[in-house]
């Protein structure tokens, strides 16, 4: 009797340990500090639009979510190295990424944008001989680092996140900053010291990063899947940018997750 007591306890036990194991929190990297995507509101909670979507995808999961700040360029490692799960910060899918990390389907289509302080240049056009700021690994480092030449930029100041960034702009140490424009114009809209002045057009695309072929991307990826099918994404939308997405956009329309051209 007592070995088939054992035997039961020994069963129930790895039970409850592979039910615990199966409902862990997903480890989530982020850049905290990026708006509207993560950020703290004045409580210290994380808020933001990504914020929300990835405990969207955890509750259809049934995992709960912990989210680890990390710088933006010391998200790629995260992922690749298991220390987290997801990483997620407006990241742009791109092929040279793609190459050692795997991304879900794309979630909100942008461009890069040239933010500057009042009086400052109006466009690209007059940054010749000034010096810009990007956020370190960026795909608006990436456009600044190959059109440098072009454009005439002097210097190109790497940041850490975007106050630092926004700090150093406002006391004229750099004359431009080169990143996202819907974070951009998130930020600024209630700084008239501070004004977007050119969309650049780039084309991307952003999504959740995974390590190389994990198999949550794909689990992650069909749960974007239904968000987007029964609006959720949409919603979160319109919450957070104050604006119903168009339907031909990676909000709205379901997509194939992306793979090495």
């Amino acid at each position: 009797m007592l070995g088939k007591i054992s035997k039961i306890t020994a069963i129930a036990l790895a039970v409850a340990v592979g039910s615990a194991a199966t409902a862990q929190d997903l480890q989530v990297g982020a850049n905290i500090g990026n708006v509207p995507w993560e950020f703290q509101d004045d409580t210290g909670a994380n808020v933001g639009f990504e914020v929300d979507l990835v405990n969207a995808v955890a509750e259809k999961l049934g995992r709960g979510v912990e989210i680890v700040n990390i710088p933006f360029q010391g998200l790629f490692s995260a992922v690749q190295s298991g220390r987290v799960d997801i990483a997620m910060s407006s990241i742009t899918i791109t092929d040279e990424r793609l190459a050692s990390v795997t991304f879900a389907q794309p979630y909100y289509d942008s461009d890069q944008s040239l933010t500057v302080a009042a009086g400052g240049p109006a466009s690209m056009d007059e940054m010749s001989g000034k010096v810009v700021g990007v956020d370190t690994g960026s795909t608006g480092d990436m456009w600044a680092t190959e059109h440098q030449a072009e454009y005439g930029i002097t210097t190109i100041n790497r940041y850490e996140g975007l106050a630092p960034a926004m700090l150093d702009l406002a006391a004229g140490r750099i004359n431009g900053y080169i990143s996202d424009i819907p974070a951009l114009q998130y930020y600024v809209k209630d700084k008239p010291e501070l004004k977007v002045v050119q969309r650049i057009a780039t084309g991307e695309a952003y999504s959740m990063m995974f390590a190389k072929d994990a198999a949550l991307a794909t689990e992650v990826n069909d749960v974007l899947t239904t968000l987007k099918q029964d609006g959720t994404i949409a919603g979160l939308h319109e919450k957070w940018f104050g604006a119903v997405p168009e339907d031909t956009t990676s909000t709205v329309t379901v997509m194939d997750m992306p793979t090495l051209n």
